[in-house]
């Protein structure tokens, strides 16, 4: 009998073991920075405050990237205030108003700031954004620690594991008064 316990225990550390999915060797910055600027079908879950000088809020975050288009869904406690963001290359749409200039003052008035989503879509990533300058510092693990783009500050304050790979976790950005944090729950990669 305990040599069957025995047995059973160790089948069962085994099969647990398997389910974890393994790590990846490390790649240098510079190969996986391209990569992760290249992706285009991946999502996350998660939470964002924003705080603007007395003003702020909080809302559950939902960003659905799939090729070129970024789907942004922002609601606060209960669904209060839901804000559904699209943007394509043809501009940016409202809770599915056509994109305008309109359409951005209502966002801005909705909101309290311009935020930076054409940019945001590489933050969240953990890289920046190919198209314009930028200062990065990383840590340790070869990750973003602190990136300055657009204006911006990003700090990297978490990152989790996902899919054998590290994404952040936990970022806050800054600019001109404003403080955006973001707070990752759970991340999608490829659907």
């Amino acid at each position: 009998m305990r040599g069957l316990c025995s047995a059973l225990l160790c089948t069962a550390a085994l099969g647990a073991c398997a389910t974890v999915p393994p790590v990846r060797a490390l790649l240098s910055w510079d190969l996986r920075a391209a990569q992760l600027q290249k992706a285009d079908a991946w999502q996350l879950e998660g939470r964002a405050a924003l705080a603007a000088g007395t003003q702020g809020w909080q809302a559950s975050l939902s960003w659905q990237q799939a090729r070129e288009m970024s789907d942004v869904h922002l609601a606060g406690p209960l669904g209060v205030g839901a804000l559904e963001v699209r943007l394509t290359p043809e501009g940016l749409t409202l809770n599915g108003e056509p994109p305008g200039e309109a359409v951005l003052a209502r966002l801005r008035e909705r909101i309290g700031y311009d935020l930076p989503l054409e940019n945001l879509r590489y933050w969240l990533l953990g890289v920046p954004d190919p198209t314009s300058a930028f200062e990065l510092s990383r840590n340790a693990e070869d990750r973003a620690a602190h990136l300055t783009q657009a204006d911006w500050t990003v700090d990297y304050e978490r990152y989790m594991a996902v899919g054998g790979d590290v994404l952040p976790a936990r970022l806050v950005l800054n600019h001109a008064g404003v403080r955006l944090r973001i707070a990752v729950d759970r991340w999608e990669w490829g659907s």
